[in-house]
């Protein structure tokens, strides 16, 4: 029995490779937004290089909001009528499972290190926690009344939720999923980050039209900022500089200095905005306008509208995230797979990995620097042939 190698064509960037000798299978790589539309029962992906849609995913009923897992791999999104979350499958944009959670189950989020999402449930009162391994829930928390937006710290050890009816917010600890702090804040708080630098937390309180600012190291309302009419989400730029706050009922987006935490502009958009997602790259914000079925785009650099993507019915919340390109170099049927790897040429990427799937080596790369990487996966078959 002889070993031998079946490869791929060289992937220059973050284009499709060709297949040369063996079956191959191939993913699109590069960062995409993902838009839960609450009554066409879908999600709108939407790439964002060239802000076209590109897929259309069904879920569950009532779809209102979404989490893209760190490694890009994975989408979940919560369905509020049918109390359950869906996980999607970036490489093929497809379902691979439903999970039940609580009752009308609103926000998720995700830890930084993938293991865990965090689902908020309005109908309950309280929080699943899913593991993102098997797909499984796996605790629950009581925590205040009508939660809605959730937020992980980025080391991971605190998710800040925001109860509409109780005007405050619940911290976890997320070692133990106990609720180790509670924080008074505004009128009917909906949605939360957390900066990058986990110093703070911004919560928008739709009943007060304001932002209350939390002190994450004291968990206490550091400043309250005045925003539009009915803020519901915030989303906070990469290099923590900016947040983003959608106004529901004024129709536009608050975007506020977090270094004097004051609003330095406001940006028209569509009608009814609710949800929004800054690209992980800092570029753009994808804002969910849920009575003009569509979805403003605002380039950061200038606080302008550029774009406006028609999605699906009575969108929600917006998700972005970095999709690995991903490449499969598959050993001919009957011929084992005994070893794989791959030829790597270029500035280093920021997410690879290498391993072995069945009867075939796959290969996935995430680049956001927008330099070309080549990348040549292959596969070690044996030969079966006497």
């Amino acid at each position: 029995m002889r070993a031998w190698a079946a490869g791929l064509a060289v992937l220059a960037g973050l284009a499709l490779p060709v297949a040369l000798t063996t079956p191959a299978a191939a993913a699109q790589g590069g960062t995409f937004a993902y838009v839960a539309n609450f009554d066409s029962d879908d999600v709108s992906v939407i790439d964002t290089a060239t802000n076209t849609v590109t897929t259309t995913i069904p879920v569950g009923d009532g779809p209102i909001d979404a989490a893209v897992t760190p490694d890009g791999k994975r989408v979940y999104v919560t369905n509020f009528n049918a109390a359950s979350t869906s996980v999607i499958d970036t490489a093929t944009n497809t379902v691979i499972g439903t999970i039940t959670v609580g009752t009308s189950p609103l926000a998720v989020a995700i830890t930084p290190n993938g293991t865990l999402a965090y689902v908020t449930n309005v109908g309950s009162d309280n929080v699943s926690v899913i593991d993102t391994a098997t797909n499984t829930v796996v605790d629950t928390i009581t925590v205040g009344s009508a939660p809605r937006g959730v937020a992980v710290t980025p080391n991971g050890t605190l998710a800040y939720v925001t109860n509409a009816g109780s005007d405050n917010v619940s911290v976890i600890d997320t070692a133990t999923n106990t609720v180790a702090d509670t924080i008074t804040v505004g009128d009917a708080p909906q949605g939360v980050a957390v900066t990058p630098n986990g110093a703070f937390a911004y919560v928008t309180n739709a009943g007060s039209d304001n932002v209350s600012v939390i002190d994450t190291a004291t968990n206490t309302v550091a400043d309250t900022i005045t925003v539009g009419d009915a803020p519901q989400d915030v989303s906070i730029t990469p290099d923590g500089t900016l947040a983003y706050v959608t106004n529901q009922n004024s129709n536009n987006v608050s975007v506020i200095d977090t270094a004097s935490n004051t609003v330095i502009d406001t940006i028209a958009v569509g009608t009814s905005p609710l949800g929004v997602a800054v690209t992980p790259d800092g570029a753009f914000a994808y804002v969910a306008n849920q009575n003009s079925n569509n979805v403003s785009v605002i380039d950061t650099a200038s606080n302008t509208v550029i774009d406006t993507i028609t999605v699906g019915t009575t969108p929600q919340r917006v998700a972005t995230g970095s999709v690995p390109a991903t490449s499969v170099a598959t050993c001919p049927p009957g011929s084992p797979l005994t070893g794989g790897g791959f030829q790597l040429t270029g500035p280093p990427p920021n997410d690879l990995t290498s391993r072995p799937v069945d009867n075939s080596w796959e290969v996935s790369l995430t680049n956001q620097t927008g330099e070309d990487i080549t990348f040549t996966p292959y596969a070690v078959c044996a030969d079966i042939t006497p």
